[in-house]
């Protein structure tokens, strides 16, 4: 393992970048300044606050800590998949949504990575949270995609869908190629991924592996590992996210409701 831990004079050297390109902006008139300092305040205050109570956290090692940490963490992402659609759900379907998809094709992955790495035991916050927190990540842009995809397709292309809804088109038939270009919006980022990496960049776990001191080809098996459960989990994700928001645009008569729809 590396004994040399990062130093604070390190890390205040770095966030002399993100100044350099506030003041860039600044410059250049494009306004985007003041969100890039305070994207980075914020990074550098939840990263490290969240770093201290993972630090209790896994010196615990407590079950119900584990599961607390994880149920925030879900709820978080739910949260952030709604705030990114420019056109939502009415009513509580415009969080329901994305919590149940997030759910539904998070926990089964994280499930079996762990099963897979059998740490002992099985609820081991060095595993679980990690895990769950990148397989939750991948998850989450993919649903939010596919999402704000979906939802603003259907409003762009309303009297095309509604035409053929008039012709005797299924729902299924009518938004076929709005649920494609959808799901394919939501999956693409993650095969970008899995198609960069090792050739274009060496991905973040890898890199933090081998800068711990674990051996590169060991290293890679696990970045594999890790791609292949996100590019799961994400496909998953958008697909569940994809098929609710069709069955709740359309109601069981086969009609396109917009007015569940809202800016």
């Amino acid at each position: 393992m590396n004994e040399n831990p990062l130093s604070w004079w390190a890390l205040s050297i770095t966030s002399l970048l993100l100044v350099a390109n506030a003041a860039l902006s600044l410059l250049l008139g494009l306004g985007i300044g003041r969100s890039l300092l305070v994207a980075g305040v914020r990074t550098a205050v939840q990263l490290l606050a969240v770093g201290l109570v993972l630090k209790t956290v896994f010196a615990l090692g407590s079950p119900w800590l584990v599961g607390g940490v994880l149920a925030a963490m879900l709820v978080s992402a739910a949260w952030e998949t709604m705030s990114r659609q420019q056109r939502r759900f009415a009513g509580h379907w415009v969080y329901s949504v994305g919590a149940a998809t997030i759910a539904v094709s998070t926990v089964p992955v994280t499930a079996l990575a762990l099963a897979l790495l059998h740490p002992h035991p099985w609820f081991d916050p060095r595993f679980a949270i990690p895990m769950f927190g990148i397989v939750l990540g991948s998850a989450m842009s993919g649903i939010s995609l596919a999402l704000n995809g979906f939802n603003t397709a259907v409003v762009r292309e309303q009297r095309a869908i509604e035409a053929r809804l008039a012709l005797g088109a299924t729902r299924q038939q009518a938004l076929a190629s709005v649920r494609r270009d959808a799901l394919r919006s939501g999956v693409i980022p993650v095969i970008n991924q899995m198609s960069a990496a090792g050739i274009i960049t060496l991905p973040g776990m890898m890199t933090g592996q081998v800068l711990a001191g674990t051996s590169p080809f060991e290293a890679a098996k696990y970045q594999v590992f890790v791609l292949f459960l996100l590019a799961g989990a994400t496909g998953f994700g958008a697909a569940a996210a994809v098929i609710a928001a069709t069955w709740r645009a359309t109601d069981a008569r086969h009609r396109l409701r917009l007015d569940r729809l809202r800016e």
